[in-house]
Formats: structure tokens, sequence, C-alpha cells
């Protein structure tokens, strides 16, 4: 390594380079830039509550204030009795141009500087100069960075240091006043930014958390759908499965059948085969990994009264209320029914320890009507706070059935869920089956009498 390279390579020569970059990237770069002053925002912590016809007004009030200055400066000129005209012009044409390209202001003020110092009798910083360099320099600071402040306040002390022959005494209340006025522009720049960037922080958070709170809805809404999913397997299933057999059954009541209705019956058991085993296969796509298949089947209103008792012995009196002819319904709908009163009711020893609930279960022509109702919470036990799945699951099951809910606080303090799960009457009908031999009734009245027992 030659020595030319150490020195090229040392820390002071690549602090002094980095210095000169920036030097070129504050001031002279960009000394050309149209840059015009934006207005305030109108959406300001004061100026959002002033009418609308002052708030148009308002927002321009850096601009004034800019103007003023250069009218104050151009008058301090007139002062002067040699070229009052120019003497006063000059200054303030530098510190307008603050509101349009700020680096070419700063140097402009260099240059009526130099210009009232030769035409002046007040040497080099003339009244109006003096005034014109302050304001420059503090409007081109507000407007850039600190860093670019430091560059203006080192340039004009050597810029007056050497154009008064190294006699520092004539720049020193430049230098004094101009050091006070960018270092209180420096620290409300820095607290600005400070606040901005916690303004940012903030906003961030909250669209994160908006984020998070839809990805966590979503989540949970996907996670019942899959509940629901596999719920409703075991009774498709369980329906496909008595549609094959009784289609391998049939031929077998008929005596001497024709060949075309047993091809018909052997169609209609392989398409029931294909479909259930097309279900299983879809359905595994939608169990998580450490799913298990219940041993019981679905349960049913059938088995309500086992719900209750349960519920019961964790502390909470519970009534049950039918109303209309009971009958059997679609296993999909009793199922349905059943969850939604037994969220219902596991919501209630959540939110509501030591309430009462009570259980109206109506059958009506179109379908039934569940009214699931709980009273305040009593006790010294405190409420514990829940995920939000419940009413969600409850919605995703009423709306897969096309039915309706509500679900909203009672006031008495308690709370109430409403469900109406319509039934088309072709549906809610029992089947009438013949007796007789027919293979796939009896494997249908067995399947039905395990479900009704579980």
């Amino acid at each position: 390594m030659t020595e030319t390279q150490t020195k090229t390579s040392s820390p002071e020569i690549r602090a002094a380079a980095g210095a000169m970059d920036g030097l070129r990237e504050d001031l002279i770069r960009p000394v050309f830039a149209y840059r015009p002053l934006p207005p305030l925002s109108p959406e300001g912590r004061f100026i959002r509550r002033l009418p609308d016809g002052l708030k148009r007004a308002v927002v321009w009030t850096p601009h004034a204030l800019v103007l003023f200055a250069a009218f104050i400066v151009m008058m301090a000129g007139f002062a002067d009795w040699h070229f009052r005209l120019f003497m006063g012009l000059v200054p303030a044409i530098a510190v307008a141009m603050t509101l349009v390209r700020p680096i070419a202001a700063f140097w402009a003020s260099w240059i009526a500087t130099l210009f009232c110092a030769l035409l002046g009798s007040d040497g080099l910083w003339g009244p109006s100069a003096f005034m014109a360099q302050a304001v420059v320099m503090v409007v081109v600071a507000a407007r850039t960075r600190p860093r670019t402040a430091l560059w203006m306040w080192l340039l004009t002390l050597l810029f007056g240091v050497v154009l008064e022959g190294g006699d520092p005494s004539i720049t020193a209340p430049m230098a004094v006043l101009t050091a006070f006025a960018l270092l209180v522009v420096t620290v409300f720049q820095v607290r600005r930014a400070a606040e901005q960037e916690v303004r940012d922080a903030e906003r961030e958070i909250t669209v994160q958390r908006t984020v998070t709170a839809v990805e966590r809805d979503r989540r949970t809404l996907l996670e019942e759908r899959t509940t629901i999913a596999r719920e409703l397997h075991d009774v498709v299933a369980h329906h496909m499965s008595v549609v094959a057999i009784q289609a391998e059954a049939a031929p077998y009541r008929v005596e001497n059948p024709p060949p075309e209705l047993e091809q018909a019956f052997v169609t209609i058991r392989e398409n029931a085969v294909a479909a259930l085993t097309e279900l299983r296969r879809v359905l595994g796509v939608v169990r998580a990994e450490d799913y298990e298949a219940p041993d019981a089947p679905q349960p049913t209103l059938a088995v309500l009264d086992g719900l209750l008792d349960n519920v019961r012995e964790t502390g909470l009196e519970t009534e049950k209320v039918i109303t209309g002819a009971v009958r059997e319904l679609p296993q999909g709908v009793e199922l349905s029914a059943y969850r939604i009163i037994q969220e219902a009711l596991s919501n209630t020893l959540r939110h509501a320890p030591g309430a009462t609930a009570r259980v109206e279960i109506s059958y009506v022509l179109g379908g039934i009507g569940l009214r699931i109702v709980n009273g305040p919470p009593r006790g010294l036990v405190k409420p514990s706070p829940g995920a939000g799945h419940g009413i969600t699951g409850m919605r995703e099951r009423v709306a897969m059935l096309n039915g309706a809910m509500t679900a909203a606080a009672a006031e008495d303090g308690g709370y109430e869920v409403a469900v109406f799960l319509p039934v088309p009457p072709a549906e809610s009908e029992p089947d009438e089956r013949d007796d007789r031999g027919d293979r796939g009734a009896v494997a249908e009245t067995l399947v039905i009498e395990r479900d009704g027992g579980a």
C-alpha cells in the first residue's frame, strides 16, 4: 500500500471528504432547485378549529411573514442616503426568493451584502444587509435540515471574516445572532421530526392492529366454517350411505326386474359411493393434523336434555320450554340447532357467571325457532373474556341454512340470542317406508336409533 493510499483512507481524510459531499449536497447541487413554500395544512392542531373562511387565509401565514420581513428589509435600506432604492430593493429580493428557491436565496443574500457594502456607507453589514442575511438563513434553515443550517452559519462566518481582512469582531454580532436563531430553528425541527416519527409509528401500529384484527376475524371465520364442515360430514355421509344401501336393496323388492331397472339402481349406487368417497377426500383437506373424528354420531335436539344436565352441574340454572308439535327435522338443521344452543349456554357460563338461562324451542310450520336468554351476572365470580368466536360460529350456521339471527344485550343486563332456521315442508315431513325386507330402510332405522340413543 502506498503512502498516498494511506492518507486517502485515513479517518481525517474520509471525514473531510464526507463533509465536502454534504456541503455539495446541501448548498451547491440544489442551488437552482424550484421549491415553492407550501401552505400550512388546514388539518393542523389550531387551524382546523377556525371557520372555513378564516382557515383559507391563515394557511398562507408563512408567506405573509416572509414578505413582511422583505418589506422591513427594504425599509431599512431606504434609511441609507446612498442609492436608497437599490440598498433596500436588492436585499428584499433575496428575502423574497426564499419562498421559491431557498438555496439560491442564500447565495443571493451574499451578493446583496456585497452590493450594499460597495454602495453603502455602513461597511459590510449595513442594516438592510444584516437583516436580509439573518432572515434568509432562518427561513432557509426552517425549510431544509439542521446540517444545512450549520453549513450556512460556518460559510457566513468565513465570508465575513475574509471580507473584513481577518477581523472577526465585525462579523461577531451576525454570528451570535444567527447562531441563536438557527439553534432555535434546529430545536424546533428536531422536535417536529420526533413528533412526526411518533405519529407515523402510531399510524403504523394502528394499521398493523387493523390488519391483525381483520386477519384474526378471517381466520376465526375459516375455523368456524371448517368445524361446521367436519360436523356435517357425518350427516351427509349417513344420507349418502343410505342411498347406496337402498339402491342396492331395491332390485330385491321387485320380482323379475327388467335389466334397465337393475342397471339404473347400479348406477345410483355407484354414484352414491363415488360421491361419498369424494366427500371424504375433500374433508381430509380441511381437517387439521391433530383432528380426531368423533366416535359418537353428531348430536341432535333429541339429546338436548343431556346437554342441559351438564350445564346445570356447573351451576347454571337452565329452563327448557318447547312449543309446537315436536317432530323430526333434517339432521343438518337438528345439528345446527343443538350447536347454537350449546354455544349460547357456553357464552352464558363465560360472560354471565351466576346467571339463569332459558332455552325456548318453537316448532312452527316453516321451520324451528330458538331463543336463548340469560339474566345479568350474579355473585363474586368475574366474567371471563372470550375470543369472540361463539357469535361468529352461530351466525355461520344460521347463514348456511338461510336462517335469521339476532344477538343483543337485554334490558335487564343479560343477553338474548334469537334464531330461526327454515325447513321446507317437504323436508320436515317424515318419509313413509315399507318395513318388508328393505335392507336400506332397516340400515337407516338402525343408524337413526343409534343417533337418538347417543
